[in-house]
């Protein structure tokens, strides 16, 4: 058995899809779990509870975490370390392993330009500082024997049919199939990786069913030649065929929205992210691994042909 706890988002679709090529014995865990194959177990589960995670895990070869709580630093404090010791110590009575999709939130701002699985950890925002501090939780289960485990980091994601958690899908594919402006933060003028949601899942799947791709941490294969976004904006409207206009979102900007849009109050520490070079590196992964990557050009047309054509 595979079980996917947090299977309701995005990256956990994706991953359930790319499963099928390793089982058919698929465990979909969350509070209201659908089914992604015909042949799917589903189990409802308050996933901040232990005795839940217990049992969503139990009988459990494979545990794969992808799950996203509230985008709030308060929610993130009080929930992600205690779900995730509640996880370790679940995989680790029941035997099972450990996957654990990550972001990139805990890395230097000094050195995003050239990310890698070495890039150092010192992060400046609060929620870099809870993936920091959930990511050493791991490694530290690791490096004593109670689990075996995987850490897979994506940049900021894209993807089709993705709701309220993807960048780009929100500032710029949404708006401008309206016919208005795209979004941006910050500076138009940086380049910016983005992982495409598919390929993560099936990465994420393969390093889940390869033995010795455990106890490390993995940067999970994007495009290289990332985008600026302006060059982003133009790319979409261009696919689109509508016109490329851009809003640019200053720091302020955020803030005063953020006085009247209680989710705008959570984006100012992050909008490090968008005033420098964001290029996110996936040689270890595409060294050790035959995997064709997604273009930018070919996702964006990908995401325009599932989610915005009739």
């Amino acid at each position: 058995m595979q079980t996917i706890l947090g299977s309701g988002g995005s990256i956990g679709i994706e991953l359930a899809k790319a499963l099928r090529t390793y089982t058919n014995d698929i465990r979909l865990v969350s509070r209201y779990p659908k089914k992604v194959n015909d042949s799917d177990e589903l189990m409802k589960a308050d996933l901040t509870q232990l005795a839940d995670i217990k049992r969503a895990i139990k009988g459990s070869e494979i545990v794969y975490i992808t799950i996203g709580f509230p985008y709030k630093t308060k929610v993130w404090e009080h929930e992600w370390p205690t779900f995730i010791q509640n996880a370790i110590e679940a995989c680790s009575e029941e035997n099972a392993k450990l996957v654990f999709f990550d972001n990139i939130y805990m890395y230097d701002p000094n050195h995003l330009d050239g990310m890698t699985e070495d890039t150092p950890i010192k992060p400046t925002s609060n929620k870099g500082k809870v993936r920091a501090e959930v990511a050493q939780l791991i490694m530290n289960a690791i490096g004593t024997g109670k689990v075996e485990a995987l850490i897979a980091r994506s940049a900021d994601f894209y993807g089709p049919s993705i709701q309220n958690t993807s960048m780009l899908t929100e500032m710029v594919f949404k708006p401008l199939s309206q016919g208005k402006k795209a979004n941006w933060l910050a500076s138009v003028n940086y380049k910016h990786s983005f992982t495409y949601t598919p390929d993560a899942g099936r990465a994420t799947a393969l390093l889940g069913n390869t033995p010795d791709a455990y106890n490390q941490v993995w940067h999970l294969p994007t495009a290289k030649n990332s985008l600026t976004g302006k060059e982003w904006i133009e790319a979409i409207g261009n696919e689109m065929d509508k016109p490329a206009k851009i809003q640019l979102a200053s720091r302020s900007m955020v803030k005063l929205m953020g006085l009247f849009i209680p989710v705008m109050r959570e984006i100012p520490e992050m909008m490090y992210q968008y005033d420098r070079n964001y290029e996110f590196i996936s040689d270890k992964f595409m060294n050790r691994f035959e995997f064709e990557i997604t273009p930018y050009q070919l996702g964006i047309r990908q995401i325009i042909n599932a989610d915005y054509k009739s």
